[in-house]
């Protein structure tokens, strides 16, 4: 396998544990998110947004502000209070992170709302998208605009009994500060992908922009990492458990509390020296030595350099689950519908790619309600259908509607009175509806 990239500091010359970081309870309540949705997303190659499913939910805990068992599920899912969850996700929708597109959207069906509704919709966070439920096409397009193209469809199928749609998109595309350099696979030998791809990524030597080193971890072990920063601040980093049998949920969890740690204060996670390790050829790295003139100060250099495989993932999960907090979500809207029946969908789609230039990805996550169908019954129907095919007559009369006639007493002259009338003999082409 290719050697490791990228300096060590003097003062990282020392084997340990991750270094403990004062994590906020966003973060904490985020990792613990992820790991739930990694694991319905299963085991194989995939991608998620923990970010997109947890946003949707915070959004909706207004509704269980008098709901006993509704907050306290809530509570356990988002990981902290649920109305400072709400407040959270608005202030993240107010004030996005300059490489990250965010946003949400509610829809309704016409005539289908409660003053409990309209609180909660008139309380959501400027910018929110609102108005009836839309067509297919219509909501396909959106997704498609609020994930820069790389969501191709909402995840979720449009049904005529649809009576709420919620959905909360993310995305990003950024380059990275320094371009990986593309090199033959041979370099990532001895792993099996060596022999089934043609060209891989390497950071470049000693840029330090890179970062990538050796750590311990308390879940995943001694791992390996490396981290690649976007122009605008973006930081992607990946991880790998030197023991491949170590269990992915793992891997990813260390790879949660790294990462972000290097996001808050980097350079924070403890590095093993390379000095600890033995020379050779390992199943993740191969370490050499040679004597050199070097400026360090105990005469001790190291330097660290990565090979990995480019990827992309499309991936669509169920988030039907308790621990999600959809269901919940579901619930609670049902209720704030007056909703005696009713059936929901809960889905995320999500599409990355990461490459020598930089990195995209993007996620939608949607909830649909739906009232139930009725019970059907044999029986019989009778339709008539008018055609009026030949000259026929029409006739406007001026009636009370909207109470026109009740701001003025004279103006109920005009009840009943015929306004305009016509003969209709040469039809017209008809246009479609103004958008």
């Amino acid at each position: 396998m290719g050697a490791w990239s990228g300096s060590l500091s003097p003062a990282a010359d020392s084997r340990g544990k991750t270094d403990p970081v004062i994590h906020g309870n966003w973060t904490d309540a985020l990792a613990a998110y992820a790991e739930r949705l990694h694991a319905a997303a299963g085991p194989d190659h995939h991608v998620v947004s923990a970010l997109g499913a947890w946003l949707l939910v915070a959004l909706c805990a207004p509704l269980a502000e008098n709901g006993a068992q509704a907050r306290a599920e809530l509570t356990e899912v988002l990981g902290v209070d649920p109305v400072e969850a709400a407040q959270f996700a608005a202030e993240l929708l107010s004030q996005p992170h300059p490489l990250v597109a965010s946003g949400a959207g509610l829809w309704m069906a016409p005539g289908v709302t409660t003053p409990a509704m309209e609180r909660w919709r008139d309380g959501l966070p400027p910018g929110v998208t609102t108005g009836d439920i839309p067509t297919q096409e219509a909501i396909d397009a959106w997704a498609r605009e609020r994930t820069l193209g790389l969501i191709e469809r909402f995840p979720i199928e449009m049904d005529p009994d649809l009576v709420c749609l919620l959905a909360t998109p993310l995305a990003t595309k950024v380059s990275w500060a320094v371009p990986f350099e593309v090199v033959d696979a041979a370099a990532l030998a001895p792993s099996p992908w060596a022999a089934s791809l043609g060209r891989v990524l390497q950071s470049p030597r000693r840029d330090t922009r890179h970062r990538q080193y050796v750590t311990e971890t308390d879940r995943a072990g001694t791992v390996g990492v490396h981290l690649a920063g976007a122009r605008g601040g973006l930081l992607v980093g990946s991880v790998i458990a030197v023991d491949p049998e170590v269990a992915h949920a793992d891997v990813l969890a260390a790879a949660h509390s790294i990462v972000t740690a290097e996001a808050r204060a980097p350079h924070s996670v403890t590095r093993r020296s390379l000095f600890d390790i033995p020379l050779g050829h390992g199943a993740t790295w191969t370490i050499t030595e040679e004597q050199v003139e070097t400026e360090a100060a105990d005469g001790r250099e190291e330097v660290v350099t990565s090979v990995l495989p480019a990827w992309s993932a499309e991936t669509t999960v169920d988030l039907d689950r308790e621990d999600l907090g959809l269901p919940t979500a579901a619930r609670i809207i049902k209720m704030a519908l007056g909703l005696t029946k009713f059936r929901y969908e809960a889905t995320q789609a999500a599409a990355a790619r990461y490459s020598a230039v930089g990195f995209a990805a993007a996620a939608v996550t949607g909830l649909a309600i739906a009232t139930s169908a009725p019970h059907l019954r044999p029986g019989y129907r009778r339709e008539a259908t008018l055609r009026f095919g030949h000259p026929f007559a029409v006739v406007a009369v001026a009636s009370s509607d909207r109470g026109v006639l009740s701001r003025d007493r004279g103006s109920s002259r005009w009840l009943g009175l015929p306004v305009f009338s016509a003969w209709m003999s040469e039809p017209a082409e008809a246009e479609p509806a103004a958008g």
